[in-house]
């Protein structure tokens, strides 16, 4: 027995209910870069960390800045209630996404983490604003 095998494996029904899920929480640079590319922007992305400073140097196009500590019901009436946030951070080593996602489904909105974050998207090519 190997150390893959080791476990039991999920049913194929189990498998697709735990990758749907993910795929309810969570996209990816390249779907994010994909989306700008084509004008399909049916969500707000937001730049959850760092100064104004940082995100001045170096974001996402079309990002808004909105640090995860800023989240609030005042801040959030900008925009519609069913408005779709995605959120990002630095990266793997940084939970500002995180944070963000839980204060925005907290407040009753719909939320996604970009998984990867600014590190990802470096990875990834994309070009910054």
């Amino acid at each position: 027995m190997s150390y893959v095998t080791e476990y039991p494996v999920a049913t194929p029904e189990m498998a697709a209910a735990h990758f749907l899920e993910r795929l309810t929480l969570e996209t990816d640079c390249a779907d994010v870069h994909a989306s700008l590319a084509r004008g399909d922007t049916d969500f707000v992305l937001l730049h959850v960390v760092g100064s104004v400073e940082d995100f001045t140097c170096r974001h996402l196009p079309g990002a808004v800045h909105l640090r995860h500590r800023d989240i609030t019901v005042q801040r959030m009436a900008e925009w519609p209630t069913d408005t779709l946030f995605v959120v990002y951070c630095a990266g793997p080593h940084c939970n500002g996404a995180d944070q963000a996602a839980l204060k925005l489904a907290r407040l009753g909105r719909p939320v996604k983490i970009m998984i990867g974050g600014i590190a990802g998207w470096a990875d990834e090519g994309f070009a910054f604003e």
